[in-house]
């Protein structure tokens, strides 16, 4: 299996985690979104990471990977069986990617995509609103949610990959859960991003 995209980006960081934490692995081809790569256009016909090529099956979008990593690889499984358990973790996967990815990327676009990658300057006012408005709300919410070391049931899976993977990008962005306000998503994020998968996830190239 080759996976396309760069390891800075929370999307691909899932797949890594799930193949690692079913004992998978893959060449990873660290490119960044629209990369002119003909495999990886061919794999990604709208240039998003990450992509995917499983002996000439090509697949995008990292949810549809997850789930196509799941059937292949049904032990440990990493999406629940019991109906609302399941549901729940959709949910959860979706929130992630959907609501919680363009709040809390902000801070790491500008703090170090732009300046370090790019060389062009970031967007303070784009920082702030993330900080002091998004947020707060998104951790709010996550904080009313976590009832145990899962977000889902008793066992790890797509919930919590889907939720914690984007904290390792405010970590390089020199920011991170207020414990003394979220005192039970700040432990949460620390275990979670503290497994042996994200490890190796986040010790995924970020470059060729």
């Amino acid at each position: 299996m080759k996976l396309y995209g760069t390891g800075y980006s929370p999307y691909v960081r899932k797949v890594l985690v799930a193949l690692a934490e079913k004992g998978q692995s893959a060449e990873h081809i660290p490119l960044f979104f629209h990369d002119p790569d003909a495999a990886f256009q061919a794999a990604s016909p709208l240039g998003k990471i990450p992509a995917m090529d499983d002996d000439g099956f090509l697949l995008a979008d990292s949810t549809a990977i997850l789930f196509y990593i799941e059937a292949k690889f049904p032990n440990p499984a990493l999406i629940p069986a019991e109906p609302k358990a399941r549901a729940r973790a959709i949910w959860f996967d979706k929130y992630g990617d959907t609501e919680m990815f363009p709040v809390i990327i902000a801070p790491f676009a500008n703090r170090v995509v732009k300046p370090k990658l790019l060389g062009q300057p970031g967007d303070d006012a784009a920082i702030a609103k993330a900080l002091n408005e998004g947020l707060p709300k998104i951790y709010d919410y996550l904080e009313s949610q976590i009832d145990g070391p899962y977000l889902v049931g008793d066992s790890f899976s797509i919930a919590d990959i889907s939720v914690a993977t984007g904290f390792h990008n405010l970590h390089l962005a020199d920011e991170a859960v207020d414990a003394a306000r979220w005192p039970k998503l700040a432990k949460y994020v620390a275990a979670i991003l503290a497994r042996p998968s994200f490890a190796t996830a986040i010790a995924a190239r970020t470059s060729p």
